[in-house]
């Protein structure tokens, strides 16, 4: 199959709402076989993951409330990426406001797009080690309870349903591959 019997080509764009962080576009498609179709969709800056490793080896996690679901979840830190940030600058702000910390080694392994069905989001993954404590920087409104957990007892919370948010599973793939040996740690 030629990727040409897969590609629609936007006829026309029209924006819906544009918020602070979200703006809702609604687009007229041409599909591959000639057809029209209207796509909503949401343009996102993009954000960044982090997998902060201690170093007794155990990775720091956070609970917080998040509004839209009405509960508490645990995720890694993570942020979004301000206009003209460098994602890796992004990793390191959020890394400091949110837990405290400073890594003196960096490493960026993947990317992923967790909405790709009505979002043009990427969510880029960085693993962090050599942690030292210097004091968190929170935003206004910002309540965050650390806590550290090994990447074992991360996966076990996973099958048991105790960390559901797509991000942190999907940086904990990383994790569980990079610490079990299956995967090297990028140059």
């Amino acid at each position: 199959m030629d990727d040409s019997d897969l590609i629609e080509h936007t006829v026309s764009s029209e924006p819906v709402y544009d918020g602070k962080l979200l703006h809702v576009r609604r687009d007229t498609v041409r599909l591959p076989d000639g057809q029209e179709a209207v796509r909503e969709w949401i343009t996102h800056p993009g954000a960044v993951v982090v997998i902060p490793v201690l170093d007794n080896g155990k990775l720091l996690f956070e609970r917080q409330f998040r509004y839209p679901l009405r509960r508490i979840f645990i995720e890694l830190p993570a942020g979004k990426i301000d206009t003209g940030e460098h994602p890796l600058d992004t990793a390191k702000r959020e890394l400091r406001e949110e837990t405290g910390h400073q890594a003196r080694h960096w490493r960026h392994l993947a990317t992923m797009h967790p909405c790709i069905g009505y979002a043009d989001e990427r969510i880029e993954i960085f693993w962090a080690q050599g942690l030292i404590y210097v004091g968190h920087q929170r935003d206004h409104g910002e309540f965050i309870e650390i806590t550290e957990m090994s990447v074992a007892d991360a996966m076990l919370a996973v099958q048991d349903g105790e960390i559901t948010d797509g991000k942190t599973l999907s940086a904990l793939l990383w994790a569980d591959k990079i610490t079990s040996g299956a995967w090297p740690l990028p140059e």
